[in-house]
C-alpha cells in the first residue's frame, strides 16, 4: 500500500478543486472538480480498499468513541481492543486538526479543572482567558452549546499543525494536550510536528487500518452513494427510542 501516494494525492485533490477535505470516491468529482477524478481514479482503483459498508442505523446514544477526558493509557486501551496501535491513536488525533468542539467537552479546563477551583495548569493561560470568553461559565444544551476551533491556527487544513499546537499547551481538549505529555506518546507527537510527510503517511496508514474494523458483510449494511445519508432505494425506518 503506497500510503505516501495517497496522502500526496488528498493535498493535491484538496489544493486542486479549493476544499479542506478531499475525498477519495470514484465519480465524487464528476460535475464538481472534474480535474480530480483521475487523480482519483488512479488511487482508489490502484491502493485503497473500497466497498466498505455503512449501517441502516444512525444513533447518537450508540456511538462507541473514546471521551475527551480519558487517559492516554486507557484511551489507548479503546484502540487496541479494534486492532490499532498506540501509533496509530496518535495519528488518527491528527484528525483534530481540523473540526470543533463544543464548550462542554472542555469547559472544566477553563476556571474549575478536576474540581480544583483552578484553570488547567497543562493549558496556556492565554489561550484558556479567549476560550473562557466564547464559552463563559455557564452549562448549555448541546444545540446551544458554542463550538471553537480544534486547531486554532490552520483550522480548515489537515496538516500537523495539531502536533505544534499541543506541544505549545494549545490543546483544546484534555485528551490531546495529553498526548504532548505523556512519555509514551510525546516523542511521537514531537516527531509528527517536525515531519509534515510522516504525518501524512501515518495519517494515511492509520486510516486504512481504521476502515478495516467491524467491517459488515452479507445483507448487513448498504455501500453508500453518499457517505453522509442513507440510500434512498434501501433508507430504513428509524427505530424509536423506548422512554421510561
Amino acid at each position: 500500500m503506497d500510503y505516501l501516494k495517497i496522502s500526496i494525492s488528498m493535498l493535491i485533490i484538496s489544493c486542486l478543486c479549493n476544499i479542506s477535505c478531499a475525498q477519495l470516491r470514484v465519480g465524487f468529482y464528476n460535475s464538481s472538480c472534474p480535474r480530480a477524478e483521475s487523480i482519483v481514479r488512479e488511487v482508489v482503483l490502484k491502493s485503497v480498499p473500497t466497498g466498505r459498508r455503512d449501517g441502516f442505523v444512525s444513533d447518537v446514544f450508540e456511538v462507541d468513541l473514546p471521551g475527551p477526558e480519558l487517559s492516554i493509557s486507557d484511551a489507548a486501551q479503546f484502540f487496541v481492543v479494534k486492532g490499532l496501535t498506540l501509533n496509530d491513536m496518535v495519528a488518527l488525533m491528527g484528525a483534530h486538526s481540523v473540526g470543533v468542539a463544543h464548550c462542554g467537552f472542555f469547559q472544566d479546563r477553563l476556571s474549575d479543572f478536576q474540581g480544583s477551583g483552578k484553570p488547567d495548569p497543562t493549558m496556556n493561560p492565554a489561550l484558556a482567558a479567549r476560550l473562557s470568553r466564547t464559552c463563559g461559565r455557564q452549562s448549555r444544551p448541546l444545540n446551544k452549546d458554542p463550538t471553537v476551533n480544534l486547531d486554532q491556527n490552520t483550522t480548515l487544513t489537515l496538516d500537523n499543525e495539531f502536533y505544534h499546537q499541543v506541544r505549545s499547551r494549545n490543546g483544546i481538549l484534555q485528551i490531546d494536550q495529553e498526548l504532548a505529555l505523556d512519555k509514551s506518546t510525546a516523542s511521537l507527537v514531537f516527531r509528527l510536528a517536525a515531519n509534515s510527510s510522516l504525518f501524512r503517511q501515518a495519517f494515511a496508514a492509520a486510516m486504512i487500518k481504521l476502515g478495516k474494523v467491524e467491517v459488515l458483510v452479507g445483507k448487513n449494511g448498504e455501500v453508500r452513494k453518499n457517505c453522509r445519508v442513507f440510500n434512498k432505494s434501501a433508507r430504513p425506518k428509524t427505530p424509536k427510542r423506548k422512554t421510561h
